[in-house]
């Protein structure tokens, strides 16, 4: 979908950070920036197309083996999940070459990330914990007893209610769960006590965010699978209070599951507020909130589309724009692209996050990176 008018770009400056793997204890890299002046600059990402006008670079490729939800601490550090190792790391946007450093380590499949009061809160697969502040050393389990299995992604995030909510995705493909908690957000104190539904019929909402203005909870969705290359369409969801977003019973505009042919609990669900490619999988999003990217830019919703497993030609592998009109998402456009070559995939996009210099960082669990998406333009 073309985006209401053409945006005016111009080129951007990625920073990369040669990070080599650090555990406990260990010695720091050495600077590179001590000695005769400041580090040349890293080179541009080789094969990856941004805007005219923008510029990705490679901000680290060491240390950061696996990497998934990067968040931005109060520190201005960017905290990242490297869910595989069982480990966050942190790294300092301005410093590069410097080797990242453990926060947390021994996790269970550590996803979501969210800060609350300088404490850093950790979605793993059968918990959330509390890392307090101000070292992180002192680990808290705040919701025990998450249901395990199926889709492990644990999102988090704090809303504008200083409320904790928690994405738990579904046990299945299509099926009707025995624990309420699956397919749905759920919402907590920040202490974990008052376990609240929010919102169900979610299969698997990997990416979560508040709209800046609005105060509205949006969701990325994974849809089913073995409906064919095209069905059923991923979706943005604007999550209500109690209300049902059709999964296992129906998707896309309320169209009935084949399991579920008859539509009848299809019609008290809401449809989704925006739908992409079918098979995209869309995982982590952030609205730009900086100030380095054009006017045009601010508010806009970016996703790291993961990319497909399942599909006779692969989809995905790139990270879009979605233009957000008076609190709606109105159109799409790919913003980075290129991971994907032909049949190979070079990378696989998994979290967008707005560092304080107003760039746009992005892992990438495929590739073992972190990129950064800066603007230099007039």
């Amino acid at each position: 979908m073309p985006l209401r008018a053409p945006r005016r770009a111009a080129a951007a400056a990625l920073c990369l950070a040669l990070l080599t793997a650090c555990s406990g204890g260990a010695e720091p890299a050495a600077d590179p920036g001590a000695g005769d002046g400041p580090p040349a600059p890293p080179p541009a990402a080789e094969g990856i197309t941004v805007p005219a006008g923008f510029r990705i670079e490679v901000f680290a490729d060491q240390g950061v083996g696996g990497v998934r939800t990067l968040r931005f601490g109060p520190d201005g550090l960017l905290y990242a999940a490297l869910s595989g190792a069982g480990r966050i790391v942190r790294l300092d946007p301005a410093r590069p070459g410097r080797a990242p450093e453990t926060v947390a380590d021994g996790l269970r499949r550590p996803y979501g990330l969210a800060f609350h009061e300088g404490d850093l809160y950790v979605g793993e697969e059968h918990q959330v914990i509390r890392l307090d502040a101000p070292d992180f050393t002192r680990a808290t389990v705040i919701v025990p007893g998450l249901p395990t299995g199926g889709h492990w992604t644990r999102e988090i995030a704090f809303g504008p209610d200083g409320l904790l909510y928690v994405s738990i995705g579904s046990s299945c493909n299509v099926c009707e769960e025995t624990d309420a908690r699956r397919a749905a957000v759920v919402r907590y104190r920040p202490d974990g006590s008052g376990e609240e539904l929010y919102a169900e019929g979610l299969r698997n909402a990997a990416g979560m965010a508040f709209h800046p203005e609005t105060g509205a909870l949006w969701v990325s969705q994974n849809e089913r699978d073995h409906l064919g290359d095209d069905l059923p369409p991923e979706e943005i969801n604007i999550l209500e209070p109690g209300a049902h977003y059709g999964w296992p019973y129906c998707y896309g505009d309320r169209i009935p599951n084949p399991e579920y042919a008859d539509g009848n609990r299809c019609g008290d669900t809401r449809p989704p507020a925006f739908e992409m490619q079918a098979h995209s999988a869309p995982l982590g999003m952030v609205f730009y909130t900086g100030d380095a990217f054009p006017e045009a830019y601010r508010g806009d919703l970016f996703v790291a589309f993961h990319g497909s497993w399942n599909r006779s030609v692969p989809t995905g592998y790139k990270l879009v724009r979605i233009d957000v009109d008076d609190g709606r998402p109105v159109a799409m456009e790919d913003f980075a692209y290129g991971w994907l070559q032909g049949r190979r995939a070079e990378g696989r996009p998994v979290y967008p996050a707005v560092g304080p210099d107003g760039a746009l960082y992005l892992s990438d669990d495929g590739g073992d990176r972190i990129y950064r998406i800066t603007f230099a333009g007039s």
